[in-house]
């Protein structure tokens, strides 16, 4: 049955009708932001106490930490402070969580004994094994599996995430993006870790440093895609990408897409740029560098393959380690000093 309308009803179509046209001429945002957080190394013997370290993280609105291992002095600083935290499981402590019971233990004990479980985002296991412990590299998935029955059991395992940071060589190929593939030697332990991710909605974790590859092929890469500055970008097949960073994440997309885990997110667990110590190591790079990754992240840019998806990213490091081995640069990824002051102007929001 027909209705009639009266002149209230016109006028309300007339303003419906000019509603919709005025917000379709308004921009229509799809990025999604996300989070910044920040490495908390303490292989360093000059660093200030856990305490003061806190206060440095809110001092510069950081919300997100990642935490190595569970030392308890440093548990305890964080604990309720409202920073949260990515909580690492020392690579040694891995053979040990063979089982949900001991796996329950071990969180009870070593992490919630200390730290309320609302305040974990996730629980790092292990760390760059499949590049350098073989011992271990069996043991990873094992213990992923024994931690998340155990968060099952303690209803954590929908809010806290499970995941295993790897270094960036587990790509055999990284070049171009669209051509990345994984390690054919680790695929009988990466393939369990990605089917585990995809199942839990987790994020697989990588640990990504341009400046790394800068040196590394430096007839091929400029400093300046590496930090965000070079005017001649490179193509991959419609794809256009305008720095190194952005080609690197897509590389594991495209490789986690080809073992047919597309849809698992790639959360960046450490990045970072020397202060001093090695070629293209200054404070003016260091700060180039991670201020265009926060911005990045914070306005939720995204890659040439995912644009609008911001990546979540951990900065390395908060301080300088000046017991870390290896080249000179190692020692100098802080962005403060051990008595708090920034070494270079970066703002985190």
């Amino acid at each position: 049955m027909l209705k009639n309308f009266d002149h209230h009803d016109h006028h309300y179509i007339l303003l419906s009708h000019l509603s919709l046209f005025f917000l379709n001429l308004l921009p229509i945002s799809s990025a999604t932001p996300r989070p910044i957080g920040i490495c908390y190394g303490r292989v360093a013997n000059n660093l200030p106490p856990p305490t003061a370290a806190v206060g440095i993280l809110k001092s510069n609105n950081i919300t997100n930490v990642r935490l190595f291992n569970t030392d308890p002095a440093t548990l305890s600083s964080f604990s309720n402070t409202g920073i949260t935290v990515m909580i690492g499981v020392p690579n040694e402590i891995l053979p040990t969580l063979t089982t949900a019971s001991a796996a329950t233990e071990w969180l009870q004990s070593y992490i919630f004994a200390i730290v309320p479980p609302n305040q974990v985002r996730y629980i790092a296991v292990g760390n760059e094994v499949f590049l350098k412990n073989p011992y271990y590299t069996p043991h990873v998935v094992p213990a992923i599996l024994s931690l998340h029955q155990a968060l099952q059991t303690l209803n954590l395992a929908d809010t806290i995430k499970l995941s295993s940071p790897q270094a960036a060589s587990v790509l055999s190929i990284s070049y171009p993006p669209s051509s990345a593939s994984f390690d054919p030697d680790l695929k009988s332990f990466l393939l369990p870790l990605f089917r585990f991710l995809h199942d839990t909605a987790s994020p697989f974790m990588v640990n990504l440093y341009p400046y790394f590859s800068y040196l590394n092929n430096r007839p091929y890469v400029s400093v300046d895609y590496a930090l965000f500055r070079d005017p001649n970008y490179v193509h991959d097949g419609a794809l256009v990408y305008e720095n190194l960073f952005d080609a690197s994440v897509d590389a594991f997309v495209s490789a986690l897409e080809r073992e047919g885990f597309g849809d698992v997110e790639v959360v960046v667990s450490e990045t970072g740029w020397p202060t001093i110590g090695g070629e293209a190591a200054s404070v003016e790079n260091a700060l180039a560098y991670n201020r265009e990754v926060v911005r990045r992240s914070v306005e939720g840019v995204g890659t040439p393959k995912k644009a609008g998806a911001g990546v979540e990213v951990y900065l390395f490091d908060l301080f300088d380690e000046n017991e870390k081995g290896g080249e000179e640069y190692e020692r100098h990824f802080g962005i403060c000093g051990p008595d708090g002051l920034k070494a270079y102007d970066l703002s985190f929001n």
